[in-house]
C-alpha cells in the first residue's frame, strides 16, 4: 500500500540540491535553509514556493513535487510548513498529494507542523522530521562531526601505520643480524662443504666396490685355473680324441690304425694304435 514501509527509499548521506516546497517567506523555509547551511554550508537549494493553506495547497505542492522530481541535480526533496490547525494541515492528508508522493523517484521528507502533528503525509514520505529545523539536521550532516570524525579515522590510521611500520622495521632488524645476512656466502660455504663430505664419501664406497669386486674376481679366476684341463694337463696328463673330437674313453672304442688326436699341455699331435698282432 502507500504506507508500506518497504517502499522508501533511501536519503542520500550529502545532497548535491535539496529541493525544497514550502510557503512564501516563510519561517519554515528559513529554518531550513539556514540550519542546513549551518551545518553544511556548501549545500545547494532549489526552493519552489508555494501555497500552503486553502485550496490551492494540494494544486501548487503536486506541481512543485513533479518539476523537482524530474531535476536529476535534486537529490532530496522537503515538504515543510510551520504548524496550524488541523483544518489548516488538511490539504497534507489530501489523497491526491499523497499519492503524488508516494509516486515520486526523489526521496521525499516531511517536516509539517510540530510534533504533535501527523498530516498522512508524514506516513508516506520517506522521512518524517519532527519540525523544519529537524528536517535540516536530518539531510545534511554536520560539517564540524564529520571533520572530527575524518581526523579521528586520520589519526587511528597514523597509528596503525606507524606500528605496521615499526614491526616491519623489527622484522628487517632481525633479518638483517642474521648470520646469512652478515655472510651471504655463509650458507653457500656450508652447503658446499655438506657436498664435499657427500663426494668423498661417494668415492670411498665406489673404491671400496671395485676392490671388493676385483677380490671376487680373482677368487674366481682362481677357481677356474683349479677347474681347468689345462691345469690337469700341465701335470703330465693328455687327452686322447677320435678324429671327430670325441675323447677316447674307452679301448674298445679305438679301431685299429685309427689316427687319434692327443693334446697335452703344450700343443697336440697324432697317433695311431699298434694292433695286438704287431705286438
Amino acid at each position: 500500500g502507500l504506507f508500506d514501509q518497504d517502499r522508501k527509499r533511501p536519503l542520500p548521506f550529502l545532497p548535491n540540491k535539496i529541493g525544497l516546497i514550502c510557503g512564501r517567506a516563510s519561517a519554515a523555509e528559513k529554518d531550513v535553509v539556514e540550519n542546513a547551511r549551518r551545518r553544511w554550508p556548501a549545500v545547494q537549494f532549489e526552493i519552489r514556493t508555494v501555497s500552503v493553506q486553502g485550496p490551492n495547497t494540494v494544486p501548487e505542492v503536486s506541481a512543485a513535487l513533479r518539476e523537482l522530481d524530474t531535476d536529476h541535480h535534486v537529490d532530496v526533496i522537503v515538504i515543510t510548513r510551520g504548524g496550524g490547525s488541523f483544518e489548516d494541515l488538511l490539504p497534507f492528508s489530501n489523497e491526491a498529494l499523497i499519492r503524488a508522493v508516494a509516486g515520486a523517484v526523489t526521496p521525499v521528507v516531511s517536516a509539517i507542523g510540530h510534533d504533535v502533528d501527523t498530516p498522512l503525509l508524514d506516513f508516506v514520505a520517506d522521512l518524517r522530521a519532527s519540525t523544519p529545523t529537524d528536517a535540516a539536521k536530518r539531510i545534511v550532516p554536520d560539517v564540524k562531526e564529520q571533520r572530527a570524525a575524518i581526523e579521528q579515522t586520520r589519526q587511528r590510521i597514523c597509528r596503525v601505520l606507524t606500528s605496521r611500520v615499526h614491526t616491519e622495521r623489527r622484522l628487517l632488524i632481525s633479518l638483517r643480524t642474521r648470520p646469512v645476512m652478515a655472510d651471504p656466502r655463509a650458507m653457500i660455504t656450508a652447503r658446499r662443504q655438506e657436498l664435499d663430505a657427500l663426494k668423498d664419501r661417494a668415492r670411498r664406497r665406489v673404491r671400496s666396490n671395485v676392490h671388493r669386486a676385483a677380490d671376487q674376481i680373482d677368487h674366481l679366476r682362481s677357481q677356474v685355473r683349479a677347474l681347468s684341463p689345462l691345469a690337469t694337463l700341465q701335470r703330465g696328463y693328455a687327452v686322447v680324441q677320435h678324429a671327430d673330437g670325441r675323447i677316447v674313453m674307452d679301448r674298445a672304442d679305438v679301431e685299429a690304425d685309427e689316427l687319434l688326436r692327443v693334446r697335452v699341455a703344450r700343443g697336440d699331435f697324432g697317433v695311431r694304435p699298434v694292433s695286438e698282432r704287431h705286438r
